[in-house]
């Protein structure tokens, strides 16, 4: 990638579009409840996002699914969902379902998952941020900064429209690439030396036969041991090319139609891709869209639910799971994650399996009738003390991140990072510096459970 120039720091000579307390980047869980609650707390703040609705990978890249809400437990056929994240994910929660958007809880190996619909969880953004009075600019990217030292002071702004300036107090990285930290200058890491997780192209299919269906898979939505010998032995025949036989799939909340998590991207010659260059990404484009149709095949030809069902919607874009993490504060790591450790500066609960896309075999270590906490510093990077970062970009190691990047902790890291912002303001200070326990004592009035 040495051709991509990933330092863009700006000299600062075009006009200024406007100026705001705070500017939030990228419109996923993250940011919507970053920008969202910002705008509560009365800060002018203005959320910029590159397609034309929120929602990032849970939308645009059909990720489909609210995990992270609720207890792994053991036996799990017979116990009722424990839910042990609360706050910004669970008002998220409710107004989907209010919409008719979200379905009941879905086991989920030994925890359980929501599936919601993603044309409700754009309207519900929208209107959370309308009540909010945030400003929103969709369709609009970010290429460079501007900086005095440790300080962001504006971001360049592209759209259609040509090129202009923002200037504010405060920022918030809810890109999921980090791109402000990396623009910026800042040291990042990519996965586990450089070896990041596989991308995903995820599509609907309607139609189903509903019955046959749960005959056959049961209550999990992780398929059962005869469907992923039919998959291997497709694959090993050469009669489809089916190379990930664990395969994933959710009922939503339209009859018959089910979302199918199947596919796993690599290069042309299996390596593994790096979707921040674009000539990977757009690989994982084209090879993802026929590994879809090529997975729906196969479902169509060998599974008698799927028999009369039809390939009606692809995601808009890959669904990526990891790119750049930034070098915080604080580290997450591998250990704290397994050992299910607490922390006095928590700011989110996790009960999410270590669930690792990289390579032929994918992992999954469940982390049994108890959670982590992720600490604040995590969100922290070094060397800036007015951009803090929400979403999957947070420092955490390599296995680490594979089980905190989830939707309900990104709705509870940009709930943290709107309310460090508000106190940022407050007591005049740095992201680093602001007062923990404070920050905590707001969430946790806010509904979250710290």
């Amino acid at each position: 990638m040495e051709f991509w120039n990933e330092k863009a720091i700006s000299s600062h000579t075009e006009p200024v579009l406007k100026e705001v307390d705070v500017v939030v980047c990228g419109g996923g869980p993250s940011g919507v409840a970053a920008a969202t609650v910002c705008g509560r707390q009365g800060l002018n703040t203005l959320l910029i996002e590159k397609n034309g609705f929120c929602g990032g990978a849970a939308v645009s890249g059909l990720s489909g699914t609210i995990c992270g809400l609720y207890l792994t437990q053991e036996d799990i056929e017979n116990k009722e969902p424990e839910q042990v994240v609360f706050g910004f994910a669970e008002e998220f929660k409710k107004r989907l379902t209010e919409k008719g958007g979200l379905t009941e809880p879905q086991i989920y190996g030994n925890t359980h998952v929501l599936t919601f619909d993603p044309f409700c969880w754009r309207e519900v953004a929208d209107d959370m941020l309308e009540e909010a009075n945030v400003s929103v600019l969709y369709h609009t990217l970010v290429s460079e900064v501007s900086k005095d030292e440790n300080t962001l002071t504006a971001i360049r702004i592209e759209s259609s429209a040509g090129n202009s300036y923002i200037k504010a107090k405060a920022f918030i990285d809810c890109t999921g690439d980090a791109a402000l930290i990396a623009k910026s200058g800042l040291e990042y890491t990519f996965g586990d030396n450089g070896a990041i997780q596989n991308p995903t192209m995820m599509f609907r299919v309607s139609n189903v036969d509903s019955p046959a269906f749960y005959e056959y898979f049961g209550k999990d939505t992780i398929c059962p041991a005869d469907c992923t010998r039919k998959l291997s032995d497709a694959y090993a025949k050469g009669t489809y090319n089916t190379p990930r036989d664990r395969v994933w799939i959710f009922p939503t909340p339209q009859e018959s139609i089910f979302l199918m998590n199947c596919t796993q991207l690599a290069g042309q010659h299996g390596e593994m891709l790096n979707v921040i260059n674009p000539e990977d990404r757009s690989h994982a484009e084209i090879s993802g869209r026929r590994a879809a149709r090529e997975y729906h095949r196969f479902f169509k030809d060998n599974i008698p639910a799927f028999n009369e069902s039809e390939l009606i919607d692809m995601a808009p874009e890959v669904g990526v799971r990891q790119t750049r993490t930034i070098v915080g504060e604080k580290q997450l790591s591998n250990e704290h994650v397994a050992n299910c450790t607490k922390c006095d500066d928590s700011i989110a609960r996790s009960s999410w399996p270590i669930e690792l896309h990289a390579g032929e075999v994918s992992k999954l270590q469940w982390l049994t009738n108890d959670y982590y906490e992720i600490p604040y510093g995590t969100l922290v990077p070094k060397d800036l003390r007015n951009v803090i970062v929400a979403g999957r970009s947070l420092c955490a190691e390599h296995e680490a991140l594979a089980s905190s990047r989830v939707t309900a902790q990104c709705f509870e890291y940009g709930h943290a990072a709107a309310v460090a912002t508000g106190l940022l303001f407050e007591e005049n200070c740095s992201y680093k510096d602001v007062t923990v326990n404070e920050l905590r004592t707001r969430m946790v009035a806010n509904g979250s459970s710290l």
